[in-house]
């Protein structure tokens, strides 16, 4: 692997957050670890089949190494099972802060609803249509930033499989269904995988048409999720920031936005044929 270390052995983590800490432990143990071997950088990367440079960002905490590298290197530093122990103290951190911390949300929601007026929901998403929506993010990400965007994405689709079963909800702009993100291929399947979700008995998938003149989504996109204890809270994203909506005043106006929403909204069983539809011309 190159010097420049752009492989698939690490994710470099996206600004500080509280899993930092436990990054840089798990890469000082492994220059410890090297260093009671008696191996130089460049001989362990040697040994391991990556990029010095990747050595010395891992190990001062710069990147996050990925499960198969902490495999390597306990074989290569005869560790015993103590390096690759470490992979659980860095899970979590390969995923983006801002997918923990909605991933935590939906985890103890019983229900969760949302409207998206830009993209297919995340939730909704195929592998190949987030991989071509963040390929065409701006700044262009990393390879390792697309992966681990990805990856965090694809983890959240749990909530589909969980048991007891999360009752989901979502609106989807007409134009969401159009836009042939990835090419006209990757959104027929992206529309094939909608129809395959929609007839799932806990989940209902509502179109709002184009044509819609009263419309109360035009605020832009909105989410809620009610949890466990009995309390809701909504979520929103914005360009460079995300928050948490916790005021009941606020969560208010969302749950009566997102009422009217999906009142405006097609029926769940006309939204599936407006689907169908939308694939037989694509």
């Amino acid at each position: 692997m190159s010097a420049d270390d752009k492989d698939e052995a690490s994710w470099e983590p996206d600004g500080p957050d509280e899993m930092q800490p436990a990054v840089e432990v798990v890469g000082r143990q492994l220059k410890l670890w090297r260093e009671g071997a008696g191996l130089r950088t460049a001989e362990f990367a040697a040994k391991m089949g990556y990029g010095e440079n990747l050595i010395y960002k891992i190990e001062r905490g710069a990147r996050i190494p990925r499960p198969e590298f902490l495999e390597r290197a306990d074989d290569v530093l005869g560790a015993g099972g103590k390096i690759s122990a470490m992979k659980k103290d860095v899970e979590r951190a390969r995923y983006p802060k801002r997918a923990r911390d909605l991933g935590k949300l939906e985890a103890t929601a019983v229900e969760l609803g949302a409207y998206g007026n830009h993209n297919v929901d995340g939730l909704l998403q195929t592998e190949e249509y987030m991989r071509a929506l963040f390929d065409v993010r701006r700044p262009v990400l990393t390879e390792g930033d697309l992966e681990r965007h990805v990856a965090a994405r694809m983890a959240r689709q749990e909530i589909f499989h969980r048991t007891p079963l999360t009752t989901l909800t979502f609106v989807q702009e007409e134009v969401t269904l159009r836009r042939p993100i990835g090419g006209r291929m990757v959104l027929r399947r992206q529309l094939e995988h909608l129809l395959d979700l929609g007839k799932l008995r806990h989940v209902e998938i509502q179109v709002m048409p184009t044509e819609r003149e009263d419309h109360a989504g035009m605020m832009g996109h909105v989410q809620l999720l009610k949890l466990r204890d009995g309390s809701t809270v909504g979520y929103s994203e914005a360009h460079l920031t995300s928050r948490v909506v916790v005021h009941p005043k606020e969560v208010q106006v969302l749950e009566l936005r997102y009422g009217i929403i999906r009142s405006q909204a097609l029926s769940p069983r006309e939204s599936l044929a407006f689907i169908e539809e939308l694939r037989g011309e694509t």
